[in-house]
């Protein structure tokens, strides 16, 4: 068996050993973050072009802002309106699935590498992936990790500087060392934030009508 089909099924590895695809996938990887962290900051459609090129799949209006890193990048599968702000680390020695309308803060790291607990088999240079999945319409504030195997639900909101070590349901704001869920998403703050959005939208048509 190969060294990149043990990383993608979650049994050790090691990236010592000679594999010929994975190497290939190193390469790839380089070329791509040289690129994309040369770019302009401004330039979100060369770098929206490159990710496309080597993701997996990154669905529609979908931009990443530099820097950012990846261990390989063709394990990561994006959907829609994904924003990811500066420093967003993902490794990808599995896969990391990412679903419509997930937005990441500044130095958002998603993990899916992880090394033994036993220190003779983890100084053998052995390590694993497990997959991470993010649902959609996720907002996740800054300096948070993501671990290994995590699955996060629908419609959630992680606070700033959480560690996931387990999964998290839909519909709920988590946050903390370890991350854990706060409180669930209510009726009450949808009607708060639609009434704020409601004013944002009035006062911009006054400007409108103003300029008119």
């Amino acid at each position: 068996m190969s060294q990149v089909k043990r990383m993608l099924e979650g049994k050790l590895y090691c990236c010592l050993v000679p594999d010929e695809k994975r190497e290939q996938m190193q390469k790839n990887k380089e070329e791509f973050l040289d690129k994309f962290n040369a770019t302009s900051f401004g330039d979100f459609e060369t770098r929206r072009s490159l990710a496309k090129q080597l993701f997996a799949h990154l669905g529609e209006n979908s931009f990443i802002n530099k820097p950012f890193f990846c261990d390989y990048g063709c394990n990561i599968s994006i959907g829609d309106n994904f924003y990811a702000n500066y420093d967003c680390i993902m490794l990808d020695v599995n896969k990391i699935t990412i679903g419509d309308n997930v937005f990441m803060a500044p130095r958002v790291c998603v993990y899916t590498a992880g090394h033994p607990i036993d220190k003779d088999v983890r100084n053998a240079q052995l390590e694993y992936g497990y997959s991470v999945t993010i649902g959609n319409d996720v907002w996740i504030g800054g300096n948070t990790v993501i671990n290994p195997g995590v699955t996060i639900g629908n419609n959630v909101v992680i606070g700033s500087n959480s560690v996931v070590t387990h999964d998290i349901p839909d519909g709920v704001v988590a946050c903390g060392n370890p991350c854990r869920v706060i409180r669930k998403i209510t009726d009450d703050d949808a009607m708060f934030w639609k009434k704020q959005a409601d004013d944002f939208y009035a006062d911009l048509q006054r400007e409108k009508q103003d300029k008119e």
